[in-house]
């Protein structure tokens, strides 16, 4: 009977033990997760104020945010438990990005064509009062030039990110 018992009690502490290692290793795992979420959030939080003031960083960040997901799917559930978007860009963020982009790109195109009319009426000017010389026409045909260039490279730059970044909420 004493024996019986002994072994009793032996089981009951070995039980006992295991519940607590199990316990000890859950909490050392949720703790590992909450350092790492810390460090995720540590991470991306530059990112937020980047991508606010440059739509095109998105582009870096986005793919970089998502590679991270994949690695750490844990720690992304333990941040978003307590969000109500996704961390760390949202649909909204990036529709918000891609909607600055366009602004930015209208007030761009409108500088932009602000200045070259004032270039070319101030050389239109010239070339009047000096009755149509050859250098200010070729001086004028130079600017016209410089504003198509300048322009087509902006919109080819302009469109690129736009597409990207509308693939992003896709």
């Amino acid at each position: 009977m004493s024996v019986v018992f002994a072994a009793v009690i032996v089981g009951a502490a070995v039980v006992w033990s295991v519940r607590l290692i199990a316990r000890e290793l859950a909490a050392a795992r949720d703790e590992r997760v909450r350092a790492r979420s810390l460090q995720i959030v540590s991470l991306f939080a530059p990112a937020l104020a980047v991508v606010r003031d440059d739509p095109r960083a998105l582009l870096v960040w986005q793919p970089l945010a998502q590679r991270t997901r994949q690695l750490f799917p844990a720690e992304f559930r333990a941040i978003e438990a307590t969000a109500t978007t996704p961390f760390p860009f949202s649909a909204e963020l990036i529709q918000a990005a891609h909607a600055r982009w366009t602004s930015d790109w209208l007030a761009w195109e409108h500088t932009h064509d602000a200045e070259y009319k004032l270039k070319a009426a101030s050389i239109e000017e010239e070339l009047t009062a000096s009755g149509g010389s050859p250098l200010l026409r070729a001086k004028l045909d130079a600017v016209e030039r410089e504003k198509l260039d300048r322009y087509q490279r902006r919109y080819e730059e302009y469109v690129r990110v736009a597409k990207a970044l509308q693939a992003l909420t896709a």
